[in-house]
């Protein structure tokens, strides 16, 4: 299990990808592709819209703490981990790695799926977007590459071994 550390908190408050206003705003880039989803707003936002992501987390929560619906993705199996706010656990990375040999997968977390972002990039295909809320801003959409690739191994690498 990783922690990230509370001085390194603000490397994740910025953009992990491009901004969109809205899911709608972005459906051009998400048609066609393989949507990887974070997040219980978003993944019910893309589903509303007929874009099913191949894995979305969730975690039953928006805002840390107000409960939300259960997602449903069509023909998902569910996978149930825990993870603890402000950690990433092997659990849940097996989860990802488990969810993309084998889509579509929701993985439903108990605790916190914010930080799913990271082990989700460094597992996703080239090619695929990964789309997660920022808070009061928008929908981010991240195209997975080796550059993208880099940026998350270098967020994983702020987290320390507990």
């Amino acid at each position: 299990m990783r922690r990230l550390p509370d001085e390194h908190r603000d490397a994740f408050r910025a953009p992990y990808g491009r901004l969109h206003p809205s899911i709608g705003a972005m459906r051009s880039v998400l048609e066609g592709r393989t949507i990887l989803s974070v997040g219980d707003v978003v993944t019910t936002g893309l589903v509303a819209e007929g874009l099913f992501p191949t894995i979305a987390v969730v975690d039953g929560f928006t805002a840390r703490d107000v409960p939300v619906p259960q997602v449903r993705i069509p023909g998902a199996r569910v996978i149930h981990v825990k993870n603890p706010a402000g950690f990433l656990t092997d659990e849940l990375g097996r989860a990802i790695r488990e969810g993309l040999a084998a889509p579509p997968a929701l993985i439903v977390v108990e605790g916190e799926e914010d930080l799913a972002v990271v082990p989700l990039a460094l597992a996703a295909p080239d090619g695929s977007i990964l789309v997660y809320g920022q808070p009061g801003e928008g929908v981010v959409g991240s195209l997975i590459d080796d550059e993208q690739r880099r940026r998350a191994a270098a967020l994983f690498d702020l987290f320390v071994e507990e």
